[in-house]
């Protein structure tokens, strides 16, 4: 089976319209962070969410850490998705699902080391979805995405096959490399921003080229 594939760093309607006509079956819409591409206010998420098509999951991808917090960034936009890109230090998972019915909890791992595997595996007993990705939340100035690195994939690959819910890789993807990353990990999803841009713009020629290597 061929994996989803989300496109991230979304920035307009017609980026989003650009990459579900390539073949994107998910968008990422950028909330404010501290550091990484594609963000965008709260009512642009808001404008670009409410034009994509149900068939086509959105995205909220949120800094915030409390879980109050959280619900409060979701009612500001109404993505169909939020995906936590930092670890959650106050309430849980189920607070956020039960506040906000029907709505997909993605928690992201940063996969650095064999402790990952670890924390991807609690997460996954209560999120809907894995998302593991190359940033470092233990800087100073906390990376949570968007970095344009490839980590190491076998980590990624022990996480996926020990986790009882869906795993999304991201990290570094581009035409050139995501056949191998395909074939090391096996992932339900691939999630990916800067390797189909140039100049930070969404590319149709590289989202064409990536969608063939991906098949």
């Amino acid at each position: 089976m061929k994996p989803r594939v989300k496109i991230c760093c979304i920035s307009s309607p017609d980026e989003a319209m650009m990459a579900i006509k390539a073949g994107a079956s998910a968008l990422g819409l950028v909330g404010h962070m501290p550091s990484g591409p594609g963000v965008i206010s709260d009512e642009q998420i808001w404008e670009i969410a409410k034009i994509i098509p149900h068939a086509v999951s959105s995205f909220l991808l949120t800094s915030h850490t409390r879980a109050d917090d959280i619900i409060a960034h979701h009612k500001k936009v109404k993505t169909s998705t939020i995906q936590i890109v930092d670890t959650l230090t106050q309430g849980t998972h189920d607070m956020i699902r039960t506040a906000l019915p029907g709505i997909q909890v993605v928690q992201v791992i940063h996969v650095i080391d064999e402790a990952s595997i670890e924390e991807a595996l609690a997460a996954a007993e209560t999120a809907d979805a894995l998302l593991l990705d190359s940033g470092n939340p233990k800087l100073k100035i906390k990376e949570l995405g968007g970095t344009g690195r490839v980590h190491n994939w076998q980590l990624s690959r022990r996480i996926r096959e020990q986790s009882p819910k869906p795993v999304f890789l991201a990290g570094g993807l581009k035409p050139e490399n995501v056949r191998q990353a395909i074939e090391t990990v096996e992932p339900f999803g691939l999630d990916l921003c800067s390797g189909v841009r140039t100049n930070g713009q969404l590319d149709p020629q590289k989202l064409e080229l990536f969608f063939e290597a991906a098949i």
